[in-house]
């Protein structure tokens, strides 16, 4: 086993600190919410919370809360993230495998427009109105 010299461990400890930051609610804009019941999870929602993490570490994205759940209620559709950006409705998506979570950082969050082929569920266009 190699040993891990100090400036290794300050390395470690700020990228370690970035993650965590990301659970911070203070100074957070938006949301992401990550379905990790079983079901979530034996469908790859572990895969699909750490892209969303590496995705806005990558860009250092710093106003995103980035968080975990029980079931959504979308077993069919897992893995299941719920968006949730300042002046936008909230929704859930669905099937979101690595490619798709880093796309709804790029479109969703960056560009704030709606990825809708993958969404589950959103609000009623009346309600949001």
């Amino acid at each position: 086993m190699a040993k891990l010299t100090l400036d290794d461990l300050r390395k470690l400890r700020d990228e370690k600190q970035k993650a965590m930051n990301m659970r911070d609610p203070e100074n957070k804009s938006a949301q992401i919410i990550v379905g990790m019941g079983t079901c979530g999870i034996a469908a790859g929602a572990k895969e699909t919370f750490n892209t969303i993490i590496e995705e806005l570490t990558a860009r250092d994205i710093s106003n995103v809360l980035v968080r975990q759940t029980g079931c959504m209620g979308f077993c069919h559709s897992e893995p299941t993230v719920e968006v949730i950006v300042e002046g936008m409705p909230a929704v859930i998506y669905g099937n979101v495998d690595t490619e798709l979570a880093r796309k709804i950082i790029n479109r969703h969050v960056i560009s704030r427009k709606l990825i809708d082929n993958h969404i589950c569920d959103k609000p009623a266009m009346d309600i949001i109105r």
